[in-house]
């Protein structure tokens, strides 16, 4: 039997290996954070975004306040530093109305949600001005000038408003609609609710209702919509409160502890199914909304995207639809109404997501007789992978993916060059 003085030292033996062990975990830990902190100061612009406020106009809605600087990053992909216009939007001032003078330009009005936005690269790098820059060297004589009018979480329904406050006075000739996969779900009222947290009935950005004989009328934004919010869950106390604020302060102290925390964040892909769960118990109390909130209802945006993939839509994506074909139909009287041609251009997700998303948007393009553009076509033409069209860890386009957009759209121009005044006599 070993001695208590042998069993002594073995115990001393081990736990001084396990202090070694410790120290060194712990100094190897600090030297990964201090290089991780070295590597991003170094390396990164900022880690912090910085967007401008949001201000409620009486016929637009929601808005970013006019000429303030925005820091964007999502801390992976890209770190970019852009100004809103006198308008409210990111790009540049856009052109004059058009006298008689240079009435023979070719205007272009681009529409659209953060697609058209396009906060995810600099201004200069956006599609509709590399379409402008392509046009001017392939097609000089139709003086193409191109102006964009994107907000981001808004479907075709609320960007009328766009075209109706913004682009309508440039008089364009060519107005382009950025489709992508999320527009089903933001045009519709109900789904718009579910995800923002908002009263279908009191929405910031304008809506559509459907009326009692069937028929659709658009409804304008609502100053009070901040009145009539949906119930939210209470916040998880994951951590005590001390922690958590030690968290916090770590997170604004360190780039590496918040580039970290963004990493687990997209990694466990935080489930937000509370919060829709209770703003649809909330909604099925409305007579307007219980029916079609029946069955199964997804709890994030991308999910309620890929429903609308499916062969056989639930009541409320098939209510969706309607709204979207409803708002392209106006869209398509306002163009005839003033002299403009309407052009879809398909963002490549929208087959990237589905195949059915694309011919559902398409047959309702083909029933009003809207060309549509197809991006992920151009791209697969041009040997790529849809996959390159977008950053790695945000959805929205990256450099070539709004490039291609510019060269698909030129494409198609080329083609149909008579849309412009004086196009007739340009045949380079």
């Amino acid at each position: 039997m070993p001695a208590p003085a042998h069993k002594q030292t073995r115990l001393r033996r081990a736990l001084r290996l396990i202090g070694w062990n410790t120290l060194l975990c712990i100094a190897g830990a600090a030297l990964i954070a201090i290089a991780g902190e070295a590597w991003l100061r170094l390396t990164k612009p900022f880690m912090e975004t910085s967007l401008p406020p949001r201000i409620f106009v009486p016929k637009t809605g929601i808005l970013w306040k006019p000429d303030t600087e925005m820091r964007l990053t999502n801390r992976f992909d890209y770190w970019v530093v852009s100004r809103t216009n006198s308008l409210g939007f990111f790009d540049r001032e856009p052109p004059s109305p058009p006298q008689e003078q240079n009435a023979a330009s070719c205007r272009v009005a681009f529409i659209g949600d953060s697609f058209v936005e396009g906060i995810q690269v600099p201004i200069a790098s956006k599609f509709h001005i590399q379409f402008e820059r392509l046009a001017a060297d392939a097609l000089p004589r139709l003086g193409i000038a191109a102006a964009a009018f994107g907000m981001g979480g808004t479907g075709q329904i609320q960007q009328l408003a766009f075209y109706d406050e913004f682009a309508r006075p440039l008089r364009p000739k060519l107005l382009v609609l950025v489709f992508v996969p999320n527009d089903f779900a933001d045009n519709s009222p109900i789904l718009r609710a579910l995800f923002t947290g908002r009263d279908p009935d009191h929405l910031p950005n304008g809506s559509a209702a459907r009326l009692a004989d069937g028929t659709m009328e658009l409804r304008p934004p609502r100053a009070d919509y901040a009145q009539f919010a949906l119930p939210r869950p209470p916040a998880p106390n994951r951590l005590p409160a001390r922690l958590a604020r030690a968290k916090e302060t770590i997170k604004r102290v360190s780039w590496f502890a918040l580039w970290l925390d963004t990493k687990k964040d997209l990694l466990l892909q935080s489930d937000r199914a509370s919060k829709v769960i209770l703003r649809a118990e909330a909604l099925r109390r409305n007579p307007c909304c219980a029916a079609l909130l029946a069955g199964r209802l997804p709890t994030t945006r991308q999910g309620a995207d890929l429903i609308f993939a499916q062969s056989n839509l639930p009541p409320l994506y098939a209510d969706a639809l309607d709204y979207t074909a409803f708002a392209l139909e106006q869209f398509k009287q306002r163009a005839e109404r003033d002299g403009a041609k309407p052009v879809i251009l398909a963002s490549h997700l929208a087959k990237m997501y589905g195949a059915r998303i694309f011919e559902r948007m398409s047959a309702m393009a083909a029933a009003l007789g809207i060309p549509v553009i197809d991006q992920a076509d151009y791209i697969l033409s041009r040997g790529a992978a849809l996959a390159e069209a977008h950053w790695r860890h945000d959805p929205h386009w990256n450099a070539a993916g709004h490039r291609w957009a510019a060269e698909a759209l030129l494409e198609w121009l080329q083609e149909n060059r008579e849309i412009c005044a004086g196009a007739a006599a340009d045949r380079r």
